[in-house]
């Protein structure tokens, strides 16, 4: 064989190789949501599943999907019974963001359940849907301070405590809850529970006093909660995808995409997926007993 005959071989070799690795790559990013292989529009799907704690790895998420031209909508999967005030807080505010600046479609499917905190970011989305037998609702707030006071004192523990003020130590689980203690812990439960029920009143364009009605921390089955205007139709996953789909221009089948998997760790493999999380969330446990403002069903 002469030596261009060779050369050439091989430089159609390598660009054959090349063009595989290239397809190959363009799937996988794909299939993991990576940017830049998009093509047409998609619907980004994103999860809350859960008790909310945190929002740092849902926000990053939505931040990817925001820098990807493809994504013309979004429909998040709401499982969860609520969490933590802030967070909540901080999901409902950038998905309402995402409506108010990007002028693309927000979908929210409740699962199973979608209560408290999780109703509450549920709110952002231009429609909310649930299944009849969904729980949801809860609208309220909860605020769980322990008191080991008595036990302390029965195994003669005694905490000394020095405070700039009177109230510092509010909440604090080595002594129980003075009159002055539970009027200002009440009057914070209460001014939180307010912007709960107003951002209800307002997302849902009811009266205040509607609102009120349901507001009591009753949990609701979804066709309850459709009869009382808190969301707006019966329907599964599916049928949110499908809604986003035409409210983006996209179709009733739009081609969807999702955040890229948490990678898989040796301790996945040896103790399984379910387990290797539980003992990451206990090691991560806050070690701190201040008592925490939280939009949950207690259950």
């Amino acid at each position: 064989m002469s030596r261009r005959k060779v050369v050439t071989t091989l430089a159609v070799t390598v660009i054959s190789l090349m063009t595989l690795a290239g397809i190959v790559l363009a799937v996988v990013f794909a299939m993991r949501g990576g940017q830049g292989f998009g093509l047409g529009g998609r619907i980004a799907v994103l999860d809350v599943e859960g008790i909310i704690d945190d929002d740092q790895e849902f926000l990053e998420d939505l931040r990817r999907f925001r820098n990807d031209p493809s994504v013309k909508g979004y429909v998040v999967n709401i499982n969860s019974p609520g969490g933590i005030v802030a967070p909540s807080q901080s999901i409902y505010q950038e998905l309402r963001r995402i409506r108010d600046e990007d002028d693309v479609p927000v979908v929210a499917s409740i699962g199973g359940v979608g209560a408290s905190g999780g109703y509450y970011i549920a709110l952002a989305a231009d429609s909310i849907f649930a299944l009849a037998g969904s729980i949801t609702g809860s609208i309220g707030v909860i605020m769980e301070i322990p008191d080991a006071s008595e036990l302390m004192e029965k195994v003669g523990v005694r905490m000394q405590t020095v405070m700039s003020a009177e109230h510092k130590d509010v909440g604090s689980p080595f002594r129980p809850l003075g009159p002055g203690d539970r009027a200002i812990l009440d009057s914070l439960v209460l001014d939180v529970y307010a912007q709960f029920v107003d951002v209800v009143a307002t997302e849902r364009q009811l009266d205040r006093a509607q609102v009120e009605q349901v507001a009591d921390g009753r949990i609701l089955s979804g066709r309850q909660a459709l009869e009382r205007r808190l969301i707006d139709g019966l329907g599964n996953r599916r049928d949110a995808i499908n809604v986003a789909g035409r409210m983006a221009g996209l179709g009733d089948d739009p081609r969807i995409v999702r955040p890229p998997e948490d990678r898989v760790t040796v301790w996945d493999l040896i103790l399984g997926r379910g387990s290797a999380r539980i003992l990451a969330r206990l090691g991560a446990l806050d070690p701190d007993p201040a008592p925490r403002l939280k939009y949950v069903v207690p259950w």
